[in-house]
């Protein structure tokens, strides 16, 4: 595959796009985030700033805007202690690392198709997920969030490629039914078992 005219030019067989989150690496959200303040993840929620996360993730906040506007009430915490657990919580879900490499060996073309932050520098650094995908559409790189369907238009022009070549991983229903009105063949991740079998279903594995 190589960029041609603005556009990614790849064969006809199919490419995989990962959400990443919850998909191939454990999301601190649910349960680091809220431990760290010593709260309930419903309490954390009620607390935060209604849009600052997402905004985050579009890159319309830098991380020291996102920090400073966590909490609605504008409370104060420790922040360098707060990205540190962040950090320290991403590891790979079971049996995802073996299944990517096992992937790239068979010269799969993969990229990340995810919403999340700057904070997927912090993945990289930690995971070394490039070795098996290109970071290539993250939403604070593209400014598109899905289940927005511009975000799956925008993934579509920028490979030059029709839908039906695409096969789209995610945890959440409501991503997979956008990719499956975009066009794009949808596997909901529901385990390392049965992604395997929908992977080779779709002749990708």
């Amino acid at each position: 595959m190589a960029w041609s005219s603005g556009r990614w030019v790849e064969d006809m067989r199919s490419i995989l796009l990962w959400d990443v989150m919850g998909t191939l690496v454990h999301d601190p959200f649910f349960v680091e985030m809220p431990a760290f303040f010593g709260m309930t993840f419903d309490a954390m929620l009620e607390a935060t700033h209604p849009s600052a996360w997402v905004e985050f993730e579009l890159g319309e906040r830098s991380e020291e805007s996102f920090l400073e506007s966590f909490f609605a009430d504008g409370r104060d915490f420790d922040r360098p202690g707060f990205v540190d657990t962040v950090c320290s919580s991403y590891r790979w879900l079971p049996g995802l690392e073996e299944l990517l490499a096992e992937l790239r060996g068979a010269e799969a073309v993969m990229h990340a198709f995810s919403n999340y932050p700057v904070w997927y520098r912090l993945i990289e650094e930690r995971l070394g997920v490039s070795r098996f995908l290109d970071w290539t559409f993250v939403s604070c790189i593209t400014g598109l969030r899905k289940p927005d369907p511009a975000a799956y238009t925008h993934v579509l022009n920028e490979l030059g490629l029709p839908a039906e070549h695409c096969v789209f991983v995610d945890d959440r229903p409501s991503n997979c039914e956008a990719a499956r009105q975009a066009g794009i063949r949808p596997v909901l991740f529901e385990g390392v078992g049965p992604l395997r079998a929908s992977l080779r279903d779709a002749g990708v594995l």
